[in-house]
């Protein structure tokens, strides 16, 4: 329990740090940014498979490849609804220069991104229910990894919009929490019965399948730099399958 406790508060925390590094740098570049959440997209892709939907399928039995695909597109529906409920981060990102209430455009920011972390924090913490720590703890790093560019990419409309950086990284905080909240509910839900657990594991890798294909790669592709993105999403692929292979 102490290792997902540590591992909850490190994947929320790690937006926060992101936040903090778009603070201290911020002139970082699309290129810069593309290349890192690609790396991470592809971290994310390898442990869906490997780490949450192929074991769907071991321990599904029977029924396994029905229980595995019908938890893939419950979880991408999931997220499909979240999105219809909060916009995507880079639509809130392209109104920023629209006359709006600051306010209201920063309390929607904030909320798009802590809804879109609630399903990354359930990823996380399914990941355990294998009782395998070893890859859970890969799947969670590699969750937190894709925070952080997206801790950076947050950090410049909230203080554009003339909020404080000291208020600006409690809201950053804040959508970590979410983050947290997931990383138990995914350990939990795993934990109150094993029979859930196939369907778990695949539910939350739908999740990040969807979250892969309709936020990072396009995201990732949007600034010209889709030949270096596209490399990075391979390189961290072949990352995170040298230390499943390893662990």
């Amino acid at each position: 329990m102490q290792i997902v406790l540590l591992t909850a508060i490190g994947v929320g925390a790690a937006t926060v740090i992101g936040a903090i590094i778009g603070f201290i740098f911020k002139k970082i570049s699309h290129a810069f940014s593309d290349i890192v959440m690609s790396f991470a997209a592809g971290i994310m892709l390898a442990a869906a498979i490997v780490g949450l939907i192929l074991p769907s399928l071991e321990y599904g039995g029977k029924f396994s490849i029905v229980v595995t695909i019908a938890g893939i597109f419950a979880g991408a529906a999931c997220v499909s609804v979240l999105d219809k409920l909060v916009p995507h981060m880079h639509n809130i990102i392209e109104t920023e220069d629209q006359k709006s209430d600051a306010f209201h455009k920063v309390m929607l920011f904030v909320t798009a991104i802590a809804m879109h972390n609630l399903p990354e924090g359930i990823a996380a913490g399914v990941g355990f229910g294998t009782e395998d720590v070893g890859k859970a703890i890969v799947i969670a790093g590699g969750i937190a990894l894709q925070n952080i560019p997206e801790g950076m990419i947050i950090i410049a409309p909230m203080l554009s919009a003339g909020i404080s950086l000291k208020k600006s990284l409690l809201y950053a905080m804040f959508t970590g929490a979410f983050e947290v909240l997931g990383t138990f509910i995914g350990y939990f839900a795993t934990g109150i019965s094993r029979a859930v657990l196939p369907f778990a594991l695949a539910f939350a890798g739908g999740t990040m399948l969807y979250i892969i294909s309709d936020e990072m790669i396009p995201e990732t592709h949007a600034h010209g730099h889709e030949r270096g993105a596209t490399y990075a999403l391979l390189i961290g692929f072949c990352v995170m399958l040298i230390m499943d292979f390893v662990i």
